[in-house]
């Protein structure tokens, strides 16, 4: 049930006809991996926690430097030098007490992410490693569990949904194969502050949109944001029957 004092920190989202007292049960009984703390990890963790998902599991295994303070809006100057999940942990307990938090401060390896996205509800992709996005891809894929990514650079940002419950659903290998644009990072080519917080926040509503069931989400679908022009533009994405990862299998 919703206490009294829960009724009254979600009433904006309760009165949505789309989220109601249901859809506010289904966040606080949520358990979302976010992978990465930084610039679009940043936005979804403070959004979700905001929102009232009951439990989120957090994961970076790099400490605070002064050049992500520019777009890490989770963090703040007094916690530089500390492991991001400390300090987007203070932030969270600060924002939302009621909301559970369960810290991964190391990398995952295999066996390690196999088992934090068994435990989960939805999995949020933040990163900017294309090795850790395949990774995290396949995890969810194994475990049929949906997955979010985002990504940001320079002025260009791109978004979509990944979902093994649905047989169409496209995975993101089936997307970008093997890799991508010389697999650049932000500290490699730069990328605009708002930015990320606009795409990281898009990711927070398609969690929530998965989560309590409303809308439509951004599967087979790829949201691209040119930051520069203001535009949006949206590729339909389709499944590869051949695809490495989640290709149906002849054997």
């Amino acid at each position: 049930m919703l206490s009294d004092e829960e009724l009254l920190r979600y009433s904006r989202q309760i009165l949505l006809k789309q989220v109601d007292i249901e859809g506010q049960l289904r966040l606080k009984q949520s358990r979302v991996l976010i992978v990465g703390l930084g610039g679009l990890g940043s936005p979804v963790a403070l959004y979700l926690a905001a929102a009232g998902v009951g439990e989120l599991h957090l994961a970076d295994f790099d400490t605070l430097d002064l050049t992500n303070l520019q777009r890490q809006i989770a963090h703040d100057t007094p916690s530089l030098g500390r492991h991001k999940v400390d300090s987007a942990m203070l932030r969270l307990e600060a924002l939302n007490p009621r909301v559970r938090l369960v810290p991964y401060r190391s990398g995952l390896d295999a066996d390690s992410l196999d088992a934090a996205v068994a435990q989960v509800d939805l999995v949020l992709d933040c990163t900017d490693n294309f090795g850790i996005r395949e990774a995290v891809n396949a995890a969810c894929v194994k475990a049929k569990k949906p997955l979010v990514s985002g990504a940001a650079i320079r002025f260009e940002g791109q978004l979509s949904v990944f979902d093994p419950r649905v047989e169409t659903s496209p995975c993101y290998h089936c997307l970008y194969g093997h890799g991508s644009e010389a697999e650049l990072t932000c500290s490699e080519a730069g990328v605009i502050g708002p930015l990320v917080g606009m795409v990281g926040s898009l990711q927070a509503l398609e969690a929530l949109k998965l989560l309590v069931g409303f809308g439509e989400p951004l599967i087979g679908r790829l949201l691209l944001v040119d930051a520069l022009s203001s535009r949006f533009r949206e590729l339909r994405v389709k499944r590869d029957p051949h695809c490495a990862v989640c290709g149906i299998s002849d054997g």
